[in-house]
């Protein structure tokens, strides 16, 4: 079975050439916009045939619904579906012509008058059965097509495994891979890989953004990612540049038990005093009286992204009457779908940025840089460390992509074969339209 694919500037044309190579009954698979105008995956129509026999057989209509089906035949008028189905080439039946003396309704008017109440529910299980079935189909189909390329592009496919070990989504690896310079060797797509996702990691170009600037900075984010720890690190780096006296501490935990003092007790280290608030007016009151320090830093307390107090907190500190730059506190340690759920919970109105922590426990960082990418984060700093302020480091773009594919022995486990990649990238196809991938800078 062979699933081509054909690029042309205009839909047009492509369909011209699917017509010239399979003939006028090629199925169209996929039908999508390029950077170099319009891509279609098409299969030859006896091809098409020989793989939907056997998929039909799997997802077969209950018997139950059959018999329904049956009784109901000589009872209900043939409907027309005009609807295409989305991917696959499909010639509506003609309908009968209207007597001319009944007005012309609307196509789904016509079909929603045409079907009795009590058949209803039963076309509606016909209906998620035919979407089941073509669902299997696309997922078959998407197989193939990745099989097929493993064997013709083998760098492509071992840049591809080596991008989903490090951790990065199936659909950012796509993306990507899919664009990858045609000819290139594995080494040589390595380097172009690299220098994409370095292209598109934003990161500040010196800590004197913080410490010479100075400002209002919040760390949010949720319970456990070091927020305290890391403000600890940043406030030993003000004192060490401009002294205890230009540097306010504040904190907004009052929940946890110990989380006031734990930052008490560094601020005594730092001789630095720590003012704890409960609410906007408290954090108002409180700013008011230190305005004239150089750098302020709020250490919040730690709310689940899918807390509604997320929400709560960013509206506090978005009324504060001064403005608070909050920085993201990601930990390098959570999988993709959680960093990605945590990112746009604490978006909110903007971020000034985000810092990576627990880099040290983190066995792959693809997942973190690659959320990092897709919602445009700021990457401020990386943590690799509970020592204060020494495991505090300004982030380096070209750094964090080579640790991110310099993998240890211990991932081996769960890296993927051959036999599995097309199963993993067959998901993808739907994914392929989202915004943040469409704005990845390539080249």
């Amino acid at each position: 079975m062979n699933v081509r694919k054909f690029t042309a500037p205009t839909s047009r044309e492509a369909w011209h050439l699917v017509r010239q190579a399979l003939g006028a009954d090629a199925v169209i698979l996929s039908n999508r916009s390029v950077e170099n105008g319009t891509e279609i995956l098409a299969l030859a129509g006896e091809d098409m045939a020989a793989l939907a026999a056997p998929v039909v057989e799997k997802a077969a209509l209950s018997p139950q619904t059959l018999a329904a089906l049956s009784s109901k035949r000589a009872e209900a008028p043939a409907l027309t579906f005009a609807q295409p189905h989305a991917g696959i080439n499909i010639k509506p039946a003609a309908p009968a012509a209207p007597k001319a003396t009944a007005p012309v309704a609307a196509p789904m008017e016509m079909a929603t008058a045409s079907i009795p109440a009590f058949d209803r529910g039963e076309l509606d299980t016909v209906m998620n059965e035919i979407r089941s079935m073509r669902g299997m189909l696309e997922m078959q189909l998407a197989e193939l097509s990745w099989t097929d390329q493993q064997k013709k592009e083998p760098a492509k496919s071992s840049v591809l495994r080596e991008m989903l070990a490090a951790g990065f989504s199936a659909s950012l690896s796509r993306y990507m891979i899919e664009r990858l310079p045609a000819g290139a060797s594995h080494k040589q797509g390595m380097n172009w890989i690299k220098g994409v996702l370095s292209k598109n990691l934003n990161t500040i170009t010196s800590e004197d953004e913080i410490l010479e600037k100075g400002g209002v900075y919040a760390l949010v984010g949720p319970t456990g990612v070091g927020k305290t720890t890391t403000t600890a690190k940043l406030a030993a780096r003000c004192v060490m540049r401009h002294g205890a006296g230009k540097l306010a501490l504040i904190t907004t935990d009052g929940y946890r038990i110990g989380g006031y003092e734990q930052l008490r007790i560094y601020g005594k280290i730092l001789g630095v005093m720590v003012h704890s608030v409960k609410d906007e007016a408290d954090l108002r009151i409180a700013l008011d009286e230190l305005k004239g320090k150089h750098t302020i830093l709020i250490d919040t307390v730690g709310v689940s992204q899918r807390d509604k107090m997320v929400a709560e907190q960013i509206a506090m500190l978005s009324g504060a009457g001064t403005e608070v730059k909050r920085l993201l506190c990601l930990n390098a340690t959570s999988n993709g779908e959680t960093l990605n759920e945590v990112a746009r919970a604490y978006m909110g109105d903007g971020l000034a940025g985000c810092i990576l922590t627990k880099l040290d426990e983190a066995a792959t960082i693809g997942n973190a840089l690659d959320v990092a990418i897709r919602q445009k984060l700021n990457l401020y700093y990386v943590a690799n460390g509970q020592r204060v302020p020494e495991d505090l480091h300004v982030a380096n773009k070209a750094y964090l992509v080579d640790r991110a594919f310099k993998l240890k022995r211990e991932t081996a486990p769960f890296r993927f074969n051959d036999a599995e990649i097309p199963l993993v990238m067959a998901n993808t196809a739907r994914a392929m339209n989202d915004k943040s991938l469409r704005e990845v800078i390539l080249g």
